[in-house]
């Protein structure tokens, strides 16, 4: 089992969620709701309603216990405003997916590439993944921008037929990819 812990960077806590933050986990969402739909669904979804932030916070601390999914809130050290949320998804053959969103008023500081980078220390060291992966639409050059900047490299995108190019979405996602050292792709 993962010892519950924050991580701290220069200028966030990234830590597992308290019952005391659903309030504040609740208004991030809701503020940016349309931003967040493309890529949150299933978040959004689960979190319509303040009591919903509740509920998703105790399953956050269940899914912590049986090492399914480790969810941090972000916060900002020096004024321990909430500025987003990151989590590490553990996969099949020592894989890990991470994903984050910030509010709107957080993006352009390098929030999400200091967070990105505790994460990735905690997957590879505390967690032992051997992979990572992070997921970006690929009109999301921020996004992929982060990823890039912290070491993940891109994935070449999928050969697929002719016919089949266009029909879905996932032609439109970009995949990054972050290695043990010394590991393969």
């Amino acid at each position: 089992m993962v010892q519950i812990a924050a991580l701290h960077t220069a200028r966030l806590c990234l830590r597992p969620y308290e019952p005391a933050d659903a309030d504040a986990f609740f208004a991030l969402l809701d503020a940016d709701r349309t931003r967040y739909r493309a890529s949150f669904p299933d978040r959004l979804r689960a979190v319509g309603a303040p009591a919903d932030a509740r509920a998703a916070l105790r399953d956050f601390a269940d899914d912590w216990r049986t090492g399914r999914f480790y969810v941090f809130g972000i916060w900002h050290r020096a004024t321990a405003a909430y500025v987003g949320d990151i989590c590490l998804m553990p996969q099949a053959r020592g894989q890990a997916e991470i994903g984050y969103y910030l509010a709107a008023a957080a993006e352009g500081q390098g929030y999400a590439r200091e967070a990105l980078a505790a994460v990735i220390d905690f997957g590879l060291e505390t967690v032992g993944s051997q992979r990572l992966l992070v997921r970006c639409y690929a009109d999301n050059v921020r996004g992929q921008a982060v990823a890039r900047a912290v070491g993940f490299q891109p994935e070449p995108p999928p050969k697929r037929p002719f016919w089949l190019r266009n029909a879905d979405a996932l032609g439109n996602i970009r995949r990054f990819w972050l290695t043990r050292a010394g590991g393969d792709l």
